[in-house]
């Protein structure tokens, strides 16, 4: 009892010395914890661009699973059952809860901050990144709060896609009002939050026109809206170049390693990484292998194959081995299929499941002999510095060996090509085509082949790595 007497008597004296303290003690600002009134546009916009990264990101890794470029290990797992299109009910979750919790709850702080301090370029990268995450969860959910959505309403109705289509379009052009503008000097540069194009105004231009191009493209099975030559107008204004795309420049950092307030991931890698390369039970399909190696049945191999597909060391002497894709054409998954390598990594051999497996040797730890071959299959698993404490981003077995190169998007610092020139070629070659340009429309489509290879050879070239799945593209 007396040690709860001091504990009150102390809280009292405290009562007592703050009300009669200097003025500055009653101003109700921690900077440890910080309120939305100090909260400046500049910090506002960064973790907006985060927790949007991430919601794309989610939201583009599972339907990887769902349109089978990608499959999981055979299991329980939610990604598991969304491979085998069996999903939970929770799969579609989390990227609106990145979306709206992280991202959206700033909008309105922040647009209130940026018209006070008239930092247009901010408002203008606030409708830019509204409208995308809008976009993303009408192509997500397809019906989708909007009108009502993040303000005070507790129960904000539903609208149709066709309401947050216009929305987002109208946000875009907005966004490119805001852009146009010149902030006073009194403003916060653009530089000081921008995390994806380190305030080059110009390259958000040529982003917002690239996503309304993407987005009225998307409209070509819709003869009476489909306007081409409304696409090819943003296009002319939209990335024209490799050097004038969005690509955000992600991080594997040693100390990276406390978490995202949310999701506890680490908070400078790639999206990619983050949502499918930092397990091993990621596969690519056959599918996706053969657009890669035997390209409309033609037996031709695209020279991305070996930086898009991971590699492994098999065998002795040593040897680097790419993947097979799981064929999600077949009985595999009805047949407990595929299942995670495991490896011996002791220098004599071991007992599985009734047969012998050599000293550094891949097998599968399972009965299941129509399982055994499943060692063909690599995970696009990356090692880190961060999220792992590794050396490197290469994932090896305990021995050294090399039992996942990663892929170009699913390391910690791959480059994530958010609105690139590539894409717009692309979006080119599909207008030209549907306008009867098919010479034309080819060439764009060369064109956009030929941008990506010189794209994905900027990072490539910084590896300074000899291996298949890291060297340059000659």
């Amino acid at each position: 009892m007396n040690k709860y007497k001091r504990i009150v008597s102390f809280l009292l004296v405290l009562t007592l010395f703050s009300s009669c303290s200097k003025n500055w003690l009653d101003i109700n600002i921690d900077p440890n914890t910080p309120s939305s009134t100090v909260a400046s546009v500049q910090s506002r916009l960064a973790w907006i661009q985060h927790y949007y990264m991430y919601a794309q990101g989610t939201a583009g890794t599972r339907a990887g699973f769902v349109t089978q470029q990608l499959t999981f290990v055979n299991g329980t797992a939610s990604n598991s059952m969304i491979a085998g299109w069996n999903p939970a009910a929770g799969m579609s979750t989390t990227p609106y809860q990145f979306f709206f919790v992280g991202a959206g709850a700033n909008f309105k702080d922040m647009e209130d901050k940026a018209t006070a301090d008239k930092a247009y370029h901010y408002l203008g990268a606030l409708h830019a990144i509204r409208a995308m995450g809008f976009m993303l969860m009408t192509d997500w959910y397809g019906e989708m709060p909007y009108t009502e959505a993040l303000g005070t309403i507790i129960t904000p109705k539903f609208d149709g896609g066709k309401v947050i289509f216009e929305g987002c379009l109208t946000d875009i052009d907005k966004a490119i009002e805001y852009f146009n503008m010149t902030q006073p000097g009194t403003a916060a540069p653009l530089s000081a939050g921008d995390s994806w194009n380190g305030g080059d105004v110009s390259k958000w231009l040529k982003m917002c026109y690239g996503l309304k191009a993407r987005w009225l493209n998307n409209l070509s099975k819709k003869s009476a809206l489909y306007k081409p030559d409304d696409v090819l107008a943003a296009l002319n204004k939209a990335a024209t170049s490799v050097g004038e795309s969005t690509v955000i420049t992600h991080m594997d950092d040693a100390t990276d390693n406390i978490g995202d307030i949310l999701f506890a991931d680490p908070v400078k890698t790639s999206i990619v990484f983050n949502n499918a390369g930092m397990n091993t039970n990621t596969l690519v399909t056959k599918w996706y292998e053969n657009l890669l190696t035997n390209f409309d049945n033609k037996g031709i191999e695209d020279p991305r194959a070996d930086k898009l597909l991971p590699w492994a060391e098999y065998g002795y002497p040593k040897k680097m081995i790419r993947s097979k894709g799981v064929d999600m054409q077949s009985t595999i998954r009805m047949n407990s299929g595929p299942i995670a390598s495991s490896y011996n990594d002791k220098d004599v051999a071991i007992q599985s499941n009734g047969r012998t497996v050599n000293p550094h040797s891949w097998y599968i730890n399972s009965a299941n002999t129509a399982r055994w071959g499943d060692t063909v299959y690599v995970s696009i698993k990356s090692s880190s510095k961060g999220y792992d404490s590794d050396v490197s981003d290469t994932y090896r077995w305990k021995d050294g060996t090399v039992a996942a190169s990663g892929t170009f998007y699913s390391r910690p610092d791959a480059p994530t090509h958010l609105v690139a020139y590539p894409e717009m070629c692309f979006i080119k070659a599909e207008v030209l085509f549907n306008k009867g340009d098919k010479a034309g429309a080819f060439n764009a489509y060369k064109e956009g082949i030929k941008a990506h290879i010189d794209l994905m050879n900027i990072k490539l070239g910084s590896y300074a790595d000899a291996s298949p799945s890291k060297s340059p593209m000659t």
